[in-house]
């Protein structure tokens, strides 16, 4: 009976550990599989989220690309303007004049500054080469000319001087566009020269902007 007993239980402890290992076995599934689902859930939220981002990306650059195709309020097109290199005075359609036929020398351009009125000719080859220039009248504050000075003669690509006949204080011009302003202040020159320092409109953008006329 002592025999049978002892053989008994090692059957019944065989038994147990065999369900103790169906168990785990069981457990170790129930893991790999959840595993699995969460590592699919995981992969599809980044695979949705990548498309989300470059979706916005996309929306953004778009938003962007209307924002700089926008005109600036208040500014002025014009358009069918020659780029004849002459050596005569040339009958502008504004003034001052915000591109047509020009000098063959531009006016240097690389944050200069000019306390005398120069030669509208050589300013417009400047512009064709991408710069934006400033003009001021005697209706302008000084404050807001000094303002504007600053900020001139940071920027390459960009230059200012005096211009008695301009109707506005302060002008900004750019190959084809014009923007009258009362203020340094306003909003809009940043956004003129954010756009059109050489912008898109710009002929010949690279062009150079130092070794041209200097007064």
């Amino acid at each position: 009976m002592g025999s049978a007993g002892a053989k008994q239980q090692r059957a019944d402890r065989r038994a147990k550990i065999e369900e103790l290992r169906r168990a785990e076995a069981a457990r170790q599934r129930r893991y790999r599989i959840a595993t699995w689902t969460c590592g699919g859930v995981v992969m599809v939220g980044a695979i949705a989220g990548s498309w989300y981002l470059v979706d916005r990306s996309a929306t953004r650059d778009k938003e962007q690309e209307r924002a700089a195709a926008a005109p600036i309020k208040g500014e002025k097109s014009f358009k069918d303007l020659g780029r004849n290199h002459v050596t005569t005075p040339v009958d502008y359609k504004s003034s001052p004049a915000a591109g047509g036929d020009h000098n063959p020398v531009w006016m240097n351009c690389d944050g200069d500054l000019y306390d005398k009125e120069i030669d509208e000719t050589n300013a417009v080859h400047s512009l064709e080469h991408g710069a934006v220039w400033v003009t001021y009248s005697d209706k302008a504050d000084d404050s807001e000319v000094r303002a504007l000075k600053a900020r001139v003669e940071k920027t390459p690509y960009s230059l200012m001087s005096p211009y008695a006949e301009q109707s506005a204080p302060l002008t900004l011009s750019a190959w084809g566009k014009q923007l009258s302003v009362t203020s340094a202040s306003d909003p809009r020159v940043n956004a003129f020269f954010d756009k059109y320092v050489q912008g898109a409109q710009t002929p010949e953008p690279g062009a150079a902007c130092t070794g041209g006329k200097a007064v």
